[in-house]
């Protein structure tokens, strides 16, 4: 699923609320969307809730879609922010910044920001139907092979000796369990009797995936060499990978589907229109950014000439 360098992200609303609150005008006491609810009043205008859900969305603390109670800590926290946002954009339009050629320039921006938001949000958000989204979960699961995962445990030794002391032990009828909690050094394992749970031996270090390749469940493998010492491990079950559910594979395909949309809705725009790059890549890695600021002028260095004697620095 590759994003192109085009995408127009959906939760890029950061710019939205200061934006409004450049806007200048007065309450608003229709709600902005069905069900909206306001929450807050600074000099005469109004919060609303989905002006702080669509703070949090930008922020990244909740998922597009999310609901957000607006009686949770986090609702207040972000509404403090709000409030705090538009504070400052009063002060800032009362110091007349508003009227700068960089603040109507970089306002312009966020204007266009959030049409093309819009513009996705009509277009390519109501093309993904649940029919859509069922069917190329239908489709990925005819295409996907499904691996096997291995449930496995393990006992780390310092030394090969040790490792060796581990399999006589285990050779005596201990259970694997109780050894790894006595002798293993594998500290995040051995209080849980050397569980590393379930994996595929994709996802394992080299030395572990082949070792655990053809071991049947049951069986006791090493002891071999690994990174943090000498390994040995007992296959306590090998069992088919499981596909996430329709449900858990959801939110990753309608990402797909949005970017995939957007993709196909930018390629239609720069078919139409006249877009030419002034700026060739030579010139974009040779140049400065437009923002930098300019060096300063050197000052010609004097003609030395043969009667001006060695200045001395003196300590003072």
């Amino acid at each position: 699923m590759r994003r192109t360098r085009h995408s127009l992200l959906l939760l890029a609303f950061a710019g939205v609320l200061g934006l409004a609150a450049c806007s200048g005008g007065g309450g608003e006491s229709r709600p902005p969307e069905p069900g909206d609810r306001a929450v807050a009043e600074v000099q005469n205008q109004t919060i609303w809730a989905s002006d702080v859900k669509r703070e949090a969305v930008a922020q990244g603390l909740i998922g597009e879609g999310e609901p957000l109670d607006v009686t949770s800590d986090l609702f207040r926290r972000v509404l403090d922010e709000v409030i705090d946002q538009k504070l400052l954009a009063r002060e800032a339009e009362r110091r007349g910044l508003d009227n700068s050629p960089l603040a109507q320039r970089r306002l312009e921006a966020t204007r266009e920001r959030i049409l093309g938001d819009m513009l996705v949000e009509n277009v390519v958000n109501g093309a993904i139907s649940d029919q859509a989204v069922e069917t190329l979960y239908r489709e990925q699961l005819r295409l996907a092979q499904t691996s096997e995962e291995i449930r496995v445990r393990l006992i780390l030794s310092r030394t090969r000796q040790e490792a060796d002391a581990v399999l006589g032990i285990l050779g005596q009828g201990a259970t694997f369990e109780a050894v790894a909690m006595e002798r293993s050094i594998d500290e995040a394992t051995r209080f849980s009797g050397g569980d590393l749970g379930y994996s595929t031996v994709d996802v394992m270090p080299q030395t572990y995936a082949n070792a655990l390749r053809d071991a049947a469940a049951g069986s006791t493998v090493g002891p071999f060499q690994t990174e943090g010492g000498w390994a040995v491990l007992r296959v306590e079950d090998r069992r088919r990978e499981s596909p996430p559910t329709l449900e858990q594979a959801r939110p990753q395909i309608v990402r797909y589907l949005t970017y995939e949309g957007v993709r196909q809705l930018l390629e239609e725009l720069r078919g139409k229109a006249e877009v030419e790059v002034l700026l060739s890549a030579e010139e974009g890695r040779a140049q400065e950014p437009a923002s930098a600021p300019e060096a300063p002028a050197r000052a010609a260095a004097p003609a030395a000439t043969p009667a001006a004697p060695a200045a001395k620095a003196t300590a003072q």
